[in-house]
């Protein structure tokens, strides 16, 4: 049976699960665990399993959606679902190409999930183990060129980015039970493993037989840092009178923190001492950078 949609207003008693009202990729649904009432206004659901939420006078527990259906005596097959997500500015496209690698169990054609068709293509996907060596994995994706679609397909990209050979496509792994598919008795497009995403990262072969992508996580790509703004203790980095800075007074001063009389000659001077000019010695200050970072060593 398809797991129902939260509604807002209505009584719940202890052992009812409910889903988000729209597609979520952490795989959750949500167990009632103390009766009551919902809100008016669908809750922010957590993302963890075990987290709980208080929902006006209902209290949900995040479950996995396919757990108990895991655990069965026989439980369904699982299917690998993959899509590669176009970058309009990299590929001059938002097309979305969707496959399974035709080895599933009981699946001997196209499928489909949730309204969406999934070729049949003979592809390996493998390398997407979590290990606890402290190293993100960098999974492989290798699909047969034996007619050249693939090659064609990267000539297409690399009209828009010439070299581009779809680094930066995003592609996303879909793992759900043969159970849950369109057309079956209890199909359902909520009850998923959690949802991976990944980015092409580089082109490793290509040859009449076969083209290989290394994928990586957005944490793990080339030329990426993280956190993206530096660490710096003394200057603000928001704009002044932006929506980061979010000063909007009449009280004027330069760079240096003297008071001026007109709008034209404000000027904020970047450093702590000139938030606090405009927020009070004991206000809250919305200061665009990192004060305690230079009393660390």
């Amino acid at each position: 049976m398809a797991y129902t949609a939260w509604a807002a207003s209505t009584a719940f008693a202890v052992g009812d699960v409910r889903r988000a009202t729209a597609s979520q990729n952490s795989g959750l649904v949500f167990e009632c665990t103390t009766a009551g009432t919902s809100g008016s206004s669908e809750p922010t659901w957590p993302t963890d399993i075990g987290s709980t939420l208080t929902d006006n006078t209902v209290v949900w527990t995040a479950i996995s959606s396919i757990y108990a259906d895991l655990s069965a005596l026989a439980p369904s097959a699982i299917i690998e679902l993959f899509e590669l997500h176009y970058d309009n500015t990299l590929h001059g496209s938002t097309d979305i190409l969707r496959w399974h690698s035709g080895v599933n169990e009981g699946v001997t054609g196209n499928i489909t999930w949730d309204s969406n068709d999934y070729l049949r293509l003979p592809v390996v996907a493998e390398g997407f183990e979590q290990t606890t060596n402290g190293t993100l994995p960098r999974p492989t994706l290798s699909v047969a060129n034996l007619d050249g679609a693939i090659t064609a397909l990267l000539l297409g990209v690399n009209l828009t980015t010439p070299g581009n050979d779809l680094t930066g496509a995003k592609v996303k792994r879909i793992r759900t039970l043969k159970k849950f598919l369109d057309g079956e008795s209890a199909a359902d497009p909520y009850a998923t493993f959690p949802v991976e995403e990944w980015y092409v990262d580089r082109k490793v072969t290509e040859s009449r037989d076969i083209v290989s992508f290394e994928l990586a996580s957005k944490f793990d790509l080339q030329g990426k840092e993280l956190p993206n703004r530096q660490v710096v203790a003394n200057i603000c980095q928001w704009q002044y009178r932006s929506s980061e800075c979010s000063y909007t007074g009449s009280s004027y001063f330069d760079v240096n923190n003297n008071s001026v009389s007109a709008l034209a000659q404000d000027a904020c001077g970047k450093r702590l001492d000139s938030c606090k000019k405009r927020f009070g010695e004991n206000g809250e200050l919305p200061f665009g950078s990192f004060p305690g970072a230079g009393l660390t060593r």
